[in-house]
């Protein structure tokens, strides 16, 4: 098996899509009123998927997180401390919630976190260096 990408359950679609969208600058051609929004970031799979839909096809209830979700996070990254602090404003301009402001770590990293309307963390960061897989 190799990963394929990875996929958010949502209540609100339209918000989601607006915000990963307007916000974020995801390339995402579906309508507000979708149910399920597939498209690729940057060779990765990504999913906005209707939790609503995700249990009638599973014939199953499902608890979940209200408020900030601190299970997982998005990570995305740019390639100089610089961006991160300009990636923050602009997120956090357009709508994003501000969770930590831009920082740099001991270990090198410059990071900061926002969410999404859904209370799904996203970091941005950056080792000040282009992105090396």
């Amino acid at each position: 098996m190799r990963l394929d990408g990875f996929g958010l359950f949502v209540d609100d679609m339209g918000a989601m899509i607006r915000f990963y969208r307007d916000v974020l600058g995801f390339e995402i051609k579906e309508d507000e009123n979708a149910s399920n929004v597939y498209l690729i970031k940057d060779g990765t799979l990504f999913l906005l998927y209707g939790r609503k839909d995700f249990e009638k096809m599973t014939d199953r209830s499902y608890e979940y997180i209200k408020g900030l979700n601190g299970h997982s996070e998005i990570a995305l990254y740019v390639d100089t401390f610089e961006e991160v602090d300009i990636e923050y404003e602009k997120a956090v301009e357009k709508g994003a919630v501000p969770i930590l402001e831009p920082t740099t770590e001991p270990w090198g990293q410059r990071t900061c976190y926002i969410a999404d309307p859904e209370g799904n963390l996203i970091e941005i960061g950056s080792f000040n260096r282009p992105f090396d897989r």
